[in-house]
């Protein structure tokens, strides 16, 4: 009866790790077509409320890529070039690009490959060969990194501090960053070896103490996707001079009220 019953725990215990090493595998080989959301889309119909020419980039992998421009004076103001975050379209962000109409700024909002129509599959390495060609075509119309802003939305805090680590950019806008997407997983999935598996590790923790422009960090105390600890941390190791719009209520889609927008509109006059 002893050896039928150790037999029958011994069994059960291989059985749940053959379990877990399956769901391992399953997640080592399609974690990309869990965490990319391309075709996810939340727009609530806003429109554009200021003028975009859209524009094709093509990245140096020939990925052609949906980007909006809006041209205020390239010669006077800054640019702004917007990295969005994971999930939804170029449509998903008018609700805050309306707000750049009455900032003294011209702005450049790209789709990542697979995102918006585009071509090709989102990786780590491929956003960042999108953020690259995003920049390069700014500077063929003969803008330098001085005359750029990067901003970062959520996931596109992972690209904004790859693309402005040891540059000399205008200044850097986080809002909802993370500290790396291995910590980001590993709130979601504590029981997974993210560490062990995860292809695209978006290290914004150690980036960000490579970047020694002007920073804006931006994070509500309430977000349920990105824990508001990380946008405090990004925050504490960004070199001065530095700045933080946090508040209590902001969920991960931040509320673009006047404090915000006033926030934001204040750091951009602070570059120009």
């Amino acid at each position: 009866m002893k050896t039928k019953r150790r037999n029958f725990f011994l069994e059960l215990f291989i059985g749940i790790v053959a379990i877990y090493l399956i769901i391992l595998i399953f997640l080592f080989f399609f974690q990309r077509n869990l965490m990319y959301h391309p075709d996810e889309n939340n727009y609530s119909g806003d429109n554009l409320e200021v003028n975009i020419e859209k524009v094709t980039i093509k990245t140096t992998d020939n990925i052609n890529l949906l980007g909006w421009f809006h041209n205020k004076n390239l010669k006077s103001y800054k640019t702004i070039v917007y990295f969005h975050g994971n999930a939804g379209t170029l449509e998903n962000r008018i609700h805050k690009l309306n707000h750049f109409k009455d900032m003294d700024v011209n702005f450049l909002i790209i789709a990542w490959r697979g995102f918006s129509g585009n071509k090709g599959k989102p990786s780590e390495e491929g956003l960042y060969t999108d953020g690259a060609s995003a920049i390069n075509w700014l500077k063929e119309k003969g803008l330098k990194e001085e005359d750029i802003i990067i901003y970062g939305e959520s996931l596109g805090t992972g690209i904004a501090t790859e693309i402005t680590q040891n540059k000399n950019f205008a200044g850097l806008i986080l809002e909802t960053p993370f500290t790396s997407m291995i910590e980001a997983a590993k709130n979601f999935y504590p029981y997974i070896p993210v560490g062990l598996i995860l292809k695209d590790k978006y290290e914004n923790n150690e980036k960000i103490q490579n970047i020694n422009i002007p920073v804006l960090v931006m994070h509500g105390e309430a977000d349920q996707i990105v824990p508001f600890w990380m946008g405090k941390k990004i925050f504490n190791l960004a070199s001065e001079p530095k700045y933080s719009y946090f508040t209590k209520y902001d969920d991960h889609m931040m509320e673009y009220d006047d404090k915000l927008v006033l926030a934001l509109k204040s750091f951009v006059d602070s570059l120009n």
